[in-house]
């Protein structure tokens, strides 16, 4: 009996230990990106049959990619951007994400998680937006077999300037204990068809608790688009800011600290003259109405907090109930049941006073290959 009492006690010890270590790891490995990193403008060669490749032998610095610019934006045209969190390629319609109350931390496999990438890349290429604002991008993870799916985004986008900004790059996280969600390095990709004159990350405050290792690092990027220098427009930016908030771990605090931040720049630019607009994931339910059976992790956006020439982009009389009747964001709680699982709009865009809305639609793709679908907005530089 004493034999086994110190068997159970060594293994015991062991446990210990190893989880002592572990938490030494995570502590030891997390760090956060520097605030306003700037970033670098890449541009995916037109005509190629691997963008990717080409995307990775024309990045450039800014100071250099004022001599692409086959395309300039003025004023008086319309112009049409996409919103897209692609859910790092794991969200076909049977998945379930084990943060949501589901089962599953990782893509079923490497061919369906390229298949989902390359489909979501099929939807922003046959929109052919002027600007793709796109989320939940992955460069190396082990939820996504280390598949690197901006290269695969960049096949479906030849001939646009591009810039990513880094999210966050996990230490290797041991939990679910069934599927450990692993070491994940993930961002924000934004497109242009004109040129890219600038490009800054911005770091989102964050919880300084434990959670911060559930909900990671956090940003936003700024990406500055000159326009055809015409009279009166010479000098002024459309300023294209891609978002993706906090969705798990954080409190009303942080929420409230992130919006605080961003529209700190945002005033910034639009008081200098330039055209501003903000598209990604909120993380909150930009819809007025609320639903009684929603979870907690839909928040509904406080417009109220929203600075003096700004408004959301929904609330225009361009967005009729008809377009935007398709909620943007489905619950990962289970697989997706049209009639049953919880929907919300999450996504979608916010614009200064100088941008006229001209059409704004909620694409239904039924969630075939993201937890989100696209949002789509044509608009004015007035």
């Amino acid at each position: 009996m004493k034999k086994v009492l110190k068997c159970l006690a060594a293994v015991v010890l062991f446990l210990v230990l190893l989880l002592i270590i572990y938490v030494i790891y995570v502590f030891a490995a997390y760090e956060r990106l520097p605030d306003k990193l700037p970033l670098e403008i890449g541009r995916v060669e037109a005509g190629t049959s691997d963008g990717s490749s080409a995307a990775e032998d024309n990045t450039v610095s800014p100071d250099d990619v004022m001599s692409w610019g086959e395309k300039r934006y003025s004023t008086g045209q319309c112009y049409r951007i996409m919103t897209y969190n692609i859910g790092f390629g794991a969200y076909h319609p049977e998945y379930s994400f084990f943060m949501d109350g589901g089962k599953s931390s990782w893509g079923r496999d490497a061919d369906s998680v390229t298949a989902a990438v390359c489909g979501a890349g099929v939807l922003i290429e046959e929109e052919n937006p002027d600007f793709a604002l796109v989320q939940e991008v992955d460069r190396d993870g082990t939820r996504s077999y280390h598949i690197d799916e901006l290269e695969l985004l960049n096949r479906f986008t030849e001939g646009c300037y591009y810039t990513y900004a880094q999210n966050y790059d996990s230490p290797f996280l041991f939990f679910p204990p069934w599927e450990p969600h692993g070491a994940n390095k993930a961002g924000i990709v934004t497109y242009s068809r004109g040129e890219i004159a600038d490009a800054i990350r911005r770091s989102l405050p964050i919880s300084e608790s434990f959670s911060k290792f559930v909900d990671l690092d956090r940003c936003y990027s700024i990406s500055r688009i000159p326009l055809a220098a015409e009279g009166s427009e010479d000098g002024k930016m459309l300023c294209l800011y891609n978002m993706h908030m906090s969705a798990y771990g954080s409190s009303d605090e942080i929420r409230a600290g992130q919006l605080a931040m961003l529209y700190e720049d945002m005033t910034a630019d639009y008081q200098k003259g330039n055209y501003v607009i903000c598209g990604g994931d909120f993380n909150h339910n930009l819809k007025t109405e609320t639903s009684q059976n929603a979870p907690e992790w839909a928040y509904p956006f406080p417009r109220e907090s929203l600075p003096e020439g700004f408004r959301m982009a929904i609330d225009d009389d361009a967005a009729t109930e008809e377009d935007t009747a398709h909620n943007t964001c489905r619950s990962a709680d289970e697989p997706y049941r049209e009639a049953t699982t919880y929907t919300v709009t999450l996504d979608g865009f916010i614009v200064s006073e100088n941008v006229k809305v001209s059409s704004y639609r909620h694409m239904d793709a039924g969630y075939q290959y993201s937890d989100h679908d696209p949002v789509i907005m044509e608009f004015t530089l007035q």
